[in-house]
Formats: C-alpha cells, sequence, structure tokens
C-alpha cells in the first residue's frame, strides 16, 4: 500500500487525541527537533546561516523549536516573528528561544540573504489567502535560490487537502517539505507539486489508521508487476480494440494501440472511423486495423482518441458502449458524453468496467464546472465525477488524480512536464486497455497503467522532448524493471 494522505479533518483528530496522553507542548517540540534534524542532515556540517520565519500559531512555535535545536547544533540561527504567537504551546516555545539568546527580529529586511530559510508561518489551518506581511514574506523566501527553502509541516499558502493555493494566491515554493504526523494530499497534486518539492514524513510518534486517500505505490498493483509465465503464448494475454480515428485524427488511435502493443497484449484491433481504407501502420505493422464489430473476442476498448464529433463518431460511441467488456473512454468520447444525456445514462447503466480520463477541461464539461472549480479540489472532483458515472476516473495532471465507484482515492507521485505532449493521454489510454485486456483487476490495472505512464517520464529524466510515441517503450522498461525486482 502507498504512502497513505490525510485530510486536515483528520489530522486534528489525531493530534488532538495524541495530546490528550502527553505533557503539553510534547508534540510542538518533537516536530521541531525533527524537522531541525531533517535541515541539519540536508544542509551538512555548519557553519551555516539560517533565517526561520514564524508565524503566530502552532507553526510558528514549531519553528521557534527547530531554530533552538539548529542553534544547538552549531548553526547561526535567526528568527523573524510576522505576529506575536498566540497559543500558549508557540508562546512558551519563543520563550525559551529569547531565554537562550536567540534572536527574534519583528521585520525582514529583503536585501538580507541566508544559506537556508525555514518557512514556519501556517500549517494546516490556513483559510485566507497570504497577504500583507505574509505575502512578502513568502515571495523574500522564494527568492533565495533553489535548494535553500525548506517548509514546515506545509508550504504557507497551500491548502493542505486540495494542493490548491488558498484563495489563488501562490506563497512558499519550498525545496523541502517536512511534514508532521502524516502527510497530506495537498502536497502531492496541482499546485503542491511543485510547492512541496521532496516531501519527508515525521510521524512524532503519533499512531494513525485509515486515511483519505493513499499515494500510488507499486504494491497497489503487485500483480501486474509479476513475471510471465513461461508456458503462455500471445492468446493468454487478450484482444485491444482501438476506436477513434476521425478524418485527420487517424494518429490518436495509432498512438493508443502502440502503446497497448508494448504494454503485453496479446493482440491490438484498430477501427479508423475517418479512414476506413486504412489497413497497414508501417511503425507497428503488429497491430490490425479492421471494424471491431466483426471480432469474436475483445477483452478491452479503448474508445474516443480522435474520434471527432460527427454523427459517425457518435455512433461508434454508441457501439462502444454496448460491449461487455471494461471499457476506456478519453478525449472526444468523454466531450460528446459530456454534452449528451442520453449517452451519460448508457454509460451509469453499464454493467461492465468503464475507466474515464479526462484532463480538467474534459472533467469540468463533464460536470458542468470550469477548470478553476476542478483544479481548486482535484480529489473532490475526480470523486463526484466518479460517482455521477459509475466509473473509475483518471484525472490527469499534476499528481493524477484516480477515483474508484466507491470513493477510493489515489493520487500518483511519478510524472512531470515532459508528459505535456500531444497524444500523451492516447498513449495512457492504451496502455489501460492493455492491462485491462491481460485481465488484471480494473482498479490495479488503472493504478499501473497511470504510475507506468508516469514513471516513463522519470525514467526519461528530461523536462521536454519526450513525445506521445516513445511513452510506451520507456514504460515497458519500468515494468520489465519492477518484474526483475519482483523475481529476484
Amino acid at each position: 500500500m502507498g504512502l497513505p494522505l490525510y485530510s486536515v479533518e483528520a489530522l486534528r483528530a489525531l493530534e488532538k487525541r495524541a495530546a490528550q496522553t502527553l505533557p503539553p507542548g510534547t508534540l510542538m517540540q518533537r516536530a521541531g527537533a525533527a524537522a531541525a534534524r531533517r535541515i541539519a542532515d540536508t544542509l551538512g556540517a555548519p557553519p551555516r546561516n539560517i533565517a526561520v520565519v514564524c508565524g503566530g500559531g502552532n507553526n510558528g512555535g514549531d519553528g521557534y523549536v527547530c531554530a533552538s535545536e539548529l542553534a544547538r547544533l552549531g548553526y547561526s540561527v535567526e528568527c523573524f516573528a510576522l505576529t506575536a504567537p498566540t497559543t500558549a504551546d508557540a508562546r512558551a516555545t519563543e520563550a525559551t528561544w529569547r531565554g537562550s539568546g536567540g534572536r527574534v527580529s519583528a521585520s525582514i529586511d529583503a536585501a538580507r540573504w541566508f544559506d537556508a530559510v525555514v518557512d514556519a508561518m501556517f500549517g494546516i489551518g490556513l483559510s485566507r489567502p497570504l497577504q500583507g506581511t505574509s505575502l512578502a514574506a513568502a515571495t523574500w523566501i522564494n527568492a533565495h535560490p533553489p535548494g535553500r527553502r525548506f517548509a514546515l509541516d506545509l508550504p504557507s499558502g497551500l491548502d493542505s487537502d486540495r494542493g490548491a493555493w488558498v484563495g489563488g494566491t501562490p506563497g512558499v515554493i519550498a525545496d523541502w517539505t517536512i511534514t508532521f504526523i502524516g502527510a497530506k494530499p495537498g502536497l502531492f497534486t496541482g499546485a503542491g507539486c511543485d510547492a512541496a518539492g521532496a516531501v519527508v514524513v515525521e510521524a512524532l510518534g503519533v499512531e494513525t489508521g485509515q486515511s483519505a486517500a493513499t499515494l500510488v505505490d507499486p504494491s497497489d498493483f503487485a500483480s501486474v508487476g509479476r513475471p510471465r509465465a513461461r508456458d503462455s503464448h500471445k492468446g493468454d494475454y487478450g484482444n485491444v480494440g482501438v476506436l477513434g480515428g476521425g478524418v485527420g485524427m487517424v494518429g490518436a488511435p495509432l498512438l493508443a494501440a502502440r502503446a497497448a502493443l508494448r504494454l503485453g497484449a496479446g493482440r491490438v484491433f484498430v477501427e479508423c472511423i475517418g479512414a476506413p481504407a486504412l489497413q497497414f501502420d508501417p511503425l507497428y505493422p503488429e497491430l490490425m486495423l479492421r471494424p471491431l464489430s466483426g471480432l469474436a473476442r475483445i477483452d478491452a476498448v479503448v474508445v474516443g482518441c480522435g474520434l471527432g464529433a460527427d454523427e459517425v463518431a457518435r455512433a461508434a460511441l454508441e457501439r462502444a458502449l454496448g460491449f461487455p467488456c471494461p471499457v476506456v473512454f478519453d478525449a472526444d468520447a468523454l466531450n460528446r458524453i459530456a454534452h449528451e444525456q442520453a449517452l451519460r445514462k448508457r454509460l451509469r447503466a453499464r454493467s461492465a468496467p468503464s475507466i474515464l480520463t479526462p484532463h480538467p477541461l474534459e472533467a469540468a464539461r463533464l460536470l458542468g464546472c470550469d477548470v478553476a472549480a476542478i483544479q481548486a479540489d482535484r480529489m473532490e472532483h475526480a470523486r463526484e465525477l466518479a460517482r455521477q458515472t459509475n466509473a473509475m476516473v483518471v484525472l490527469k495532471g499534476a499528481g493524477t488524480v484516480i477515483a474508484s465507484v466507491d470513493a477510493r482515492t489515489w493520487i500518483n507521485p511519478t510524472g512531470g512536464p515532459a508528459l505535456a505532449t500531444p497524444g500523451s493521454g492516447d498513449a495512457l489510454g492504451g496502455m489501460i486497455g492493455a492491462l485491462l485486456a491481460q485481465a488484471f483487476a480494473p482498479i490495479e490495472a488503472t493504478l499501473a497503467a497511470v504510475w507506468l505512464h508516469g514513471a516513463a517520464a522519470d525514467r526519461y529524466k528530461g523536462d521536454v522532448g519526450l513525445v506521445a510515441g516513445e511513452i510506451a517503450g520507456y514504460a515497458v522498461q519500468c515494468l520489465v524493471d519492477l518484474r526483475a525486482t519482483t523475481s529476484s
């Protein structure tokens, strides 16, 4: 199972329960000390000049403890107080810091620079956008060169549950986030992907339970990572049908089909509705181009890649809705379903598994809202779309969110901007279809394909230059590595 992700409500309950069994201020002491150790391990031996920017709440209290511990380790530390402490525990830690000779400045001199700067302004409870001195402090923190910025619990200004900037105002961009008790969803999706940097969890000795979501991990799709039996043949690995390719868009279904082939489907059939005369893919002659309606067996269908919006496209989508096997709905299929209530009803009534793979704009069309609303709460909108459509939903983007019909939710930690290329989604659709055809459970097939799709970009390493036709090749290398690890 991947890393559990906890909502603000759950974290507050865990913290309250733990605090009832501990002396006052214990969790704050543990948090500040743990953060100091992590920062020291990252920076190396003193001397280093470190600034700790403290807010008035408990996050600021964590900052004063962190400052005390860093000073004890030999670092030169200065605290900047945006406001006076507002909680008893924070006041106690500030008094301890001052009592040890620690320096507290009431304002930041924007011309001063430090070897490292620690954001301890706001934790998980922030409900208003940064403004005034806190916004100026965030700007000053961000102006420090990369590699020098640490956030305690959460980068200030980020919504812990949603991964969006509170009120739409960008805040601190950290290189490392040392988060306490449990990881937060907002650190791994949307704006949080850039704001959090590398995330380290310090549990502080608090026992945790069930979580709102988890990060996708190979253990979530263990069966996909098992090597194939030697005594097997292509018929054991299923037939995938790809349905799309309206006039001028034949490349999209070919990208999906090629990805399905690379991810291990036994046979891949392609029906290009806008080019019925096309019978051969010179790059992948293994693909079979023919109408899906004439096939005796089909184990998974991918529909929508370059499908188009004419009546021929609509008829093709209606056929796909009637297939008794798992179907992946992507691109133009989603747009058509968004605008036609009859098609939506047919989707919801399907008894076979359905997987929807919208990007934020497609999700907004399906839910009748705008992209900004989707991005402001990616997890909840993915869950709502799954509820409305009776389908598993893959809401693509930074920190792709996967939601099942029963409201289980995952965030994918792999991938990056190299995937922002035409046809990337087509490749993902084909990869999901390939794993579905191999009879992996829909949840495992979807989680595995999304993780491998992102891992392909990580393996590529660059942030530009990866084209969609290359994604499956990198992805299958990642799958081979997983299976080699499993068999060793």
